[in-house]
């Protein structure tokens, strides 16, 4: 934003050295005026899209992770009717899996945009743990049936956020909001702005807000791995202490 600021008053300083002594700002065609003015409407237009699109993308990545984590829940609370040995084993799984998930592929997401084979791994661990299990008791084959349903939830949610780790804006579309940034801070010095204080800080604030807009799409396009990201809340307060 500070960069934006000191190019937009750098260049009025060198184009008001450079321009002619007889030159008359206020002589701006009006054809000008309208262009830039339609200019910034379609630009703002570009940037809103840009903004819901990434910020959609983010909050996706979380309903994502809410639903994993909803439903290992689901299966830890429900194979309560299973034996001991059975309810113990699918717990202690499923526990593993999300400490795994919380520190190390949480951190590889974040690092490579993937998720881990060894989360893969015990992710089958549990899905094996749920399905072989036979049930001895009507009681049991009534919560086995559910309990594959959770099993296939958690593995839909699991698919969906290894997907959503990467980048979500295509190269051509940063490539046109650079353009666009450019060509409508360029439409300043083609109203031939003059060097007054009024001027200048409206100039320098317009390209700081447009420089800000483009950080902040920055920042929403990537949901595991920037400052604003989905976090693995949903996953530490459905299982106290797994992350310690």
């Amino acid at each position: 934003m500070l960069a934006a600021c000191a190019v937009v008053v750098i260049i009025t300083f060198v184009r008001h050295r450079a321009a002619p002594d007889d030159e008359d700002p206020s002589e701006t065609p009006d054809v000008i005026e309208y262009m830039t003015m339609w200019i910034g409407v379609v630009y703002a237009i570009v940037l809103g899209l840009a903004i819901a699109g990434v910020w959609e993308g983010r909050s996706a990545a979380q309903d994502h992770v809410q639903a994993e984590a909803s439903a290992l829940h689901e299966i830890s609370e429900r194979v309560r009717v299973y034996p001991a040995e059975e309810r113990d084993r699918i717990r202690n799984d499923i526990r593993t899996y999300v400490s795994h998930v919380v520190t190390t592929e949480w951190d590889t997401m974040a690092d490579k945009g993937e998720v881990t084979p060894r989360g893969t791994e015990l992710f089958e661990r549990i899905r094996q743990d749920v399905t072989d299990y036979e049930p001895a008791t009507d009681f049991e084959a009534q919560a086995y049936q559910p309990l594959l349903d959770q099993v296939t939830a958690a593995n839909q949610a699991r698919i969906a956020r290894a997907e959503s780790t990467g980048e979500t804006m295509p190269g051509v579309v940063w490539f046109g909001l650079f353009a666009g940034a450019v060509v409508t801070i360029g439409m300043i010095f083609a109203l031939q702005i003059r060097r007054t204080t009024r001027e200048l800080v409206l100039a320098a604030l317009f390209s700081a807000l447009i420089a800000f807009l483009l950080f902040l799409i920055w920042d929403f396009d990537s949901p595991y791995s920037r400052g604003v990201t989905a976090s693995a809340d949903p996953f530490l307060n459905l299982f106290p202490g797994v992350g310690d």
